[in-house]
C-alpha cells in the first residue's frame, strides 16, 4: 500500500553551519575549513545531545560529539553544486535551483557610474565606503562621518553584495528601504545577487551597532520548489530572511523574525497552528552566520549551537507520522578562519520523521536533494519542473 503524502515538511537552515571543506573549496580559497569541527575545538569540545541522538556525530570527528551507529535520523554531507558560497545561491540550490553563473563580486569595489547614478536616483548626498569590508567594523570607521554628513555606507564583502549602511536617525527605515530598492533597480544588470539594508542605532565609534531591521533585496528567483508547492495548494510559510530571499514570491505567510530564538519560537507557532494540515515550513536562523561566523566568535557560535539543540526536542515532540523537519545550511562561514567571508564547505543534512528509519548516507553533490525530497514527500511529480536533485527519503518503517 502506497504511504499518504506528507502533511507538515519543516526546513530549518542554519545558516552559515559548515561541516569541512567542499571537494572544490580549494578554488574558492578555503582549504581547511570545517564551521562545526574548528568551533568545538575552540570551546574544549562541544556536547549537542539532541542532535546526537540525530546523527550529527556521523558527519565528521567533531571534538566532543559521539558518533551515533544507529541515528534517529537520515543523515549525510551535501555538496554545493553551484558556483558561489553565498546565502542566494545557497538557499535557492535548496529549492532545486543550481546556479551555473555565478553573481559578480566586487573585490575593488563598485563602480564610479553606478555609485553616480545611485547617488542621484536614490537621492542621497553621496557614499562612503565602497569597498570589501566586516560590517562592524566599516561602522566603527565611517559611522561618525555618516552622522556628519548624511552620505550612506555602500560596501561589499567576499559575497555579491550591495550593502547599504545608515543611522536609523539619520534615515528612517521606510527611507532607507526606498534607497536600497532604488539600489536593487540599478544593480541587476551588474548581476548582483542582493541589496541589503543595514540599519544601525548609538552614538560614537564604540557604540555603534546593527539593529534587527535588516532587509534583503534578492534577484527574482527562476521556478522553484516554493512556487511548485504552491501551485499545488501546499501552504508554504517563510521565517525568518526566507522571504526576502526568494523576492517574496511562493510564499504564502510568513514572519520576518530577526534572530534565532524568534524564528524557532515562530516555527514551532507555525507547526502548532497547521497541525493535521499541509503546510512547508521554510526557516532561516541567522545568527550562526550574522552575529558569530563574520564575527569571529566562536564561543557565540557554540552557545548559539547548544541553543537550538536545546530547542530541537520541542520540534520534535509536535511530529506524526506525517511531518518531517530537515536541518541544513547554505553555506559555511568558520569563525576561526581566515578573513570573514563565507567558507565553501559540506553542509549538514540531518531528516527526521517517525514515518522512516534513520541511517547515515554516502556525501550527496547537491543541496538539490533536500527539494526532489520536499515534493517526494509529497508526491508532486511532474516531468516539466526541470528543478534538480535526487531524493534521500529511504523506505519507511515496516
Amino acid at each position: 500500500m502506497k504511504p499518504s503524502p506528507f502533511k507538515r515538511i519543516v526546513i530549518l537552515v542554519a545558516d552559515g553551519f559548515g561541516v569541512g571543506a567542499a571537494p572544490d573549496a580549494k578554488l574558492y580559497g578555503d582549504e581547511g575549513s570545517n564551521t562545526l569541527a574548528h568551533v568545538a575545538k575552540s570551546v574544549g569540545g562541544m556536547s549537542l545531545p539532541n542532535l546526537e541522538k540525530l546523527g550529527i556525530g556521523n558527519l565528521g570527528p567533531f571534538l566532543g560529539l559521539t558518533p551515533n551507529k544507529n541515528p534517529k535520523a537520515i543523515v549525510a554531507r551535501m555538496a554545493e553544486k553551484s558556483k558561489g558560497k553565498d546565502t542566494t545561491t545557497g538557499h535557492w540550490e535548496l529549492a532545486g535551483l543550481v546556479t551555473e553563473t555565478p553573481f559578480q563580486l566586487f573585490p575593488e569595489g563598485f563602480p564610479d557610474e553606478l555609485l553616480q547614478l545611485f547617488i542621484k536616483e536614490a537621492k542621497v548626498p553621496g557614499v562612503l565606503g565602497n569597498r570589501p569590508a566586516s560590517g562592524t567594523e566599516i561602522l566603527k570607521e565611517l559611522g561618525e562621518e555618516h552622522l556628519r554628513t548624511g552620505k550612506v555606507i555602500v560596501y561589499t564583502s567576499g559575497d555579491s553584495v550591495f550593502q547599504i549602511a545608515a543611522h536609523e536617525e539619520v534615515l528612517a527605515l521606510k527611507k532607507l528601504y526606498e534607497v536600497c530598492e532604488v539600489a536593487r533597480r540599478l544593480t541587476i544588470p551588474y548581476q548582483i545577487g542582493r541589496v541589503i539594508a543595514r540599519p544601525f542605532i548609538g552614538q560614537g565609534a564604540d557604540q555603534f551597532k546593527r539593529t534587527e531591521h535588516r532587509k534583503d533585496y534578492s534577484i527574482n528567483p527562476p521556478l522553484n520548489c516554493l512556487d511548485v508547492l504552491q501551485n499545488n495548494g501546499i501552504k508554504v510559510l517563510s521565517v525568518g530572511k526566507i522571504d526576502d530571499i526568494f523576492a517574496h514570491r511562493g510564499i504564502t505567510a510568513g514572519n520576518h523574525t530577526g534572530n534565532n530564538r524568534d524564528s524557532l519560537k515562530v516555527t514551532l507557532d507555525f507547526m502548532q497552528k497547521n497541525r493535521g494540515e499541509q503546510a512547508f515550513i521554510f526557516t532561516n536562523l541567522v545568527d550562526f552566520d550574522q552575529l558569530y561566523g563574520h564575527r569571529r566568535d566562536p564561543k557565540g557560535y557554540a552557545n548559539s549551537l547548544l541553543e537550538m539543540d536545546n530547542f530541537f526536542p520541542k520540534i520534535l515532540n509536535e511530529l506524526t507520522e506525517d511531518d518531517c523537519v530537515i536541518l541544513t545550511s547554505d553555506h559555511g562561514c568558520d569563525p576561526t578562519f581566515k578573513g570573514s567571508d563565507h567558507t565553501r564547505e559540506f553542509v549538514p543534512l540531518i531528516a527526521y520523521s517517525p514515518r522512516f528509519e534513520g541511517q547515515t548516507l554516502a556525501d550527496r553533490n547537491s543541496f538539490a536533494d533536500v527539494s526532489a525530497s520536499v515534493l517526494a514527500a509529497y508526491q508532486i511529480s511532474d516531468t516539466n519542473l526541470k528543478l534538480q536533485g535526487q531524493s534521500f527519503l529511504c523506505k519507511p518503517k515496516k
